[in-house]
């Protein structure tokens, strides 16, 4: 996500949200059933939940899709400044999220877990890799370009099912991969070179997700951001010393605005999370599938109308088939739902 985040596989970012004694759901015992049938969750009950879920998936993937105007406004930084800054002030704000949730016996036992902590050590270097390549694209005037990464994220996801967990595409989802590989083509004759910026974006999250995907529910987001920043935050904060001491941060020597947005990272990073994972305890995975293309989509905007980025007939012919591998992917996925919605009631009734 840039952010993190626009697609992640289900079930990462469930216990996000802290409940109100401060507990995570993850950890929370579950509530004791009332005695005899009950009815206090009624259609009103959940259309309300249901439309929160959206409200929040809509603030969640729109702050992502908003994303390229703060690094716009945190010009002249560059992206190795930007992410440094990042790292080490979303550490901080982490700090405060696990004090203020009490969780700091759950961030001890990620810690000591060998297994938990190679496994978001691994995802902490992924996804450097993705924000490094996501601000600089950002900076450099090649918006566009990252957001076709984040467009072909969900075919690359799809790849990693069949390659990593040797799972069985459904003809649809073949379909959709096959189309992806004809934009890629479409894409690097428009280019004139592979667009590799794309590419390390969609591989690099859909590895992170994959990875976020195994450590599963032994580690809720906070804790798991947590230690991923901790352990980012040594080299961070080693850069923001040598960009210091080189006279090269920007930091402060851009005024107390620019200071005080640099410090904001921390927040900026954490709130479309927080945002993401009470949206995601309140709506099935498929609309939480159909919600992430509104960020690529914000930032494709932004990089047309706002940083005035050119689009040839050629990169629009690309966008296209990317797009329609995109609508492939999502009947396939609406379709499966509705199976799986079928045949659960039809378990129900025998």
């Amino acid at each position: 996500m840039p952010g993190l985040l626009e697609y992640l596989p289900p079930g990462w970012c469930y216990g996000f949200v802290p409940t109100p004694d401060g507990s995570s759901p993850l950890s929370a015992p579950a509530p004791a059933a009332a005695p005899g049938p009950s009815r206090t969750a009624g259609p009103k009950a959940v259309d309300k939940e249901t439309t929160a879920g959206i409200l929040f998936g809509i603030g969640a993937y729109g702050l992502w899709g908003l994303l390229p105007l703060y690094f716009f406004v945190l010009m002249p930084a560059g992206a190795v400044e930007i992410v440094a800054n990042r790292v080490v002030w979303s550490l901080l704000f982490c700090a405060l999220l696990i004090t203020v949730t009490r969780a700091w016996s759950a961030l001890a036992q990620a810690l000591r877990n060998r297994a938990v902590f190679g496994s978001l050590a691994l995802a902490a270097a992924l996804i450097a890799v993705n924000w490094l390549t996501y601000t600089y694209g950002v900076t450099t005037g090649q918006a566009v370009e990252a957001s076709l990464g984040y467009f072909i994220n969900p075919l690359v996801s799809v790849l990693l099912g069949v390659f990593v967990l040797k799972e069985k595409l459904r003809p649809l989802q073949w379909a959709a991969v096959g189309i992806g590989f004809v934009a890629v083509g479409v894409l690097t004759y428009s280019y004139g070179k592979l667009p590799w910026i794309a590419l390390t974006l969609a591989f690099s999250f859909g590895f992170y997700g994959f990875v976020k995907k195994r450590v599963g529910p032994r580690v809720d987001a906070v804790t798991s951001l947590s230690v991923e920043t901790m352990v980012l935050a040594p080299l961070a904060a080693a850069t923001m010393i040598f960009l210091a001491v080189t006279g090269t941060a920007t930091l402060t020597t851009q005024g107390p605005g620019h200071f005080w947005l640099l410090l904001a990272s921390g927040v900026i990073t954490a709130v479309p999370l927080l945002f993401f994972g009470a949206s995601a305890r309140r709506l099935p995975m498929t609309t939480i599938g159909l919600l992430q293309y509104f960020a690529p989509l914000l930032q494709f905007i932004l990089a047309l109308v706002v940083f005035k980025e050119a689009m040839t007939l050629d990169r629009w012919i690309g966008f296209g088939v990317v797009w329609l591998a995109l609508a492939v992917l999502t009947v396939d996925m609406l379709a499966a739902a509705r199976r799986n919605s079928v045949a659960r009631r039809g378990k129900r009734g025998r």
